[in-house]
């Protein structure tokens, strides 16, 4: 089968392009398809993640002109023929790609957000509400419109809407034994991520732990004073590192500040290497993914003292810390890749 992916970007260190580079070179090692991935202004680029030297990569330039995003898919489309298009653009512009795309090939869109990106987890003000409008009338231009968690379902009307969540990109033979006195975070220093609602929480009670360390590792966001807010509080900021699985088994604590996720990849690949998280109930994803009181634990979304109080339960606590890390690695083997690329085989046979 010919599989051909759309989207904007795979040299980047965002989830996205993480989960991308497992499932499309699951796919094309594992279960034989012919794979290409098509993205925007990365000609002679190299990825941040690794795939497989099967797929075939092509990029369409459009600095220059916006119509070439038309014209160059549509050529490539024409060119590679495919059997299933995949959109993954969680832009407005992805949502209408069926419209244009010249193409008999079933047509799948891949909703990597929740529509909280679009909102910023406020009310939507009116040229939010319209583009949210615009985006409703768009999913039903697919044949299939598929979202990664049963919350982000529930955001969307039409009724080609089926859940699949991301893949584990890794699950080691070891685990982190947990004894390390560091707890860890992932992802963009941004408002979203809700950096500083974990700053407020330490302030809280990181004075009753001097030998413990908060380590953050994410890029920043420009002309942001995020990072000094951070750093106030005695939590480190550290850059993007490929090979993430290592901090993980460092650590002994993985906490989500977030304000909103799509889907909180990085909850899935804490809990491969044993490690329990602290996480807000905020949509969508952690409470899919998190057992509360078993595995981690939920919490209301905003309450600084809840997640201060149980992160220093874990703390304190390493007979129930480590129990939760054996709960949480045994749990999460749901996401295991074979099964979520088995998952998409399926769908794809079936449109």
């Amino acid at each position: 089968m010919r599989l051909l992916y759309i989207t904007n970007g795979i040299t980047g260190v965002g989830g996205l392009e993480r989960v991308l580079s497992v499932k499309a070179s699951y796919l094309a090692d594992n279960l034989g398809y012919e794979i290409c991935i098509v993205s925007l202004n990365e000609k002679e680029k190299e990825p941040f993640y690794k795939f497989s030297s099967r797929i075939v990569f092509r990029s369409v330039e459009v600095i220059k002109s916006k119509f070439e995003y038309f014209l160059g898919i549509r050529r490539i489309v024409k060119e590679f023929a495919p059997d299933v298009i995949s959109v993954c653009d969680d832009g407005l512009k992805g949502f209408f790609v069926p419209l244009w795309i010249g193409s008999k090939a079933k047509i799948i869109y891949e909703r990597h957000v929740s529509k909280e990106m679009v909102t910023h987890g406020k009310n939507p003000n009116l040229k939010q509400k319209i583009s949210l409008l615009l985006m409703d009338i768009g999913s039903r231009l697919y044949d299939r419109f598929i979202v990664l968690t049963s919350d982000n379902k529930q955001q969307w009307r039409s009724k080609n809407v089926e859940v699949i969540p991301n893949p584990l990109p890794f699950y080691p033979d070891s685990i982190s034994k947990l004894n390390n006195k560091r707890i860890i975070s992932v992802g963009k220093v941004s408002v979203q991520k809700g950096y500083e609602r974990l700053s407020e929480a330490w302030k809280l009670i990181g004075h009753k732990y001097p030998d413990w360390s908060i380590d953050i590792y994410g890029s920043v966001s420009d002309n942001s004073n995020l990072p000094e807010i951070i750093r106030e509080a005695s939590i480190n900021i550290n850059k993007p590192v490929k090979d993430i699985q290592n901090e993980y088994l460092a650590s002994s604590i993985y906490v989500l500040p977030s304000r909103f996720e799509g889907f909180g990849m990085v909850l899935i690949e804490a809990m491969a290497c044993g490690v329990p998280c602290v996480a807000f109930d905020c949509p969508c994803g952690p409470r899919d993914v998190i057992k509360d009181g078993e595995d981690g634990f939920l919490l209301e979304n905003g309450n600084i003292k809840q997640f201060a109080k149980q992160l220093s339960l874990l703390i304190e606590d390493e007979q129930l810390r480590k129990e939760m890390g054996r709960n949480a690695r045994r749990n999460i083997r749901r996401y295991d890749v074979s099964i979520i690329a088995g998952k998409w085989d399926e769908l794809f046979k079936i449109l």
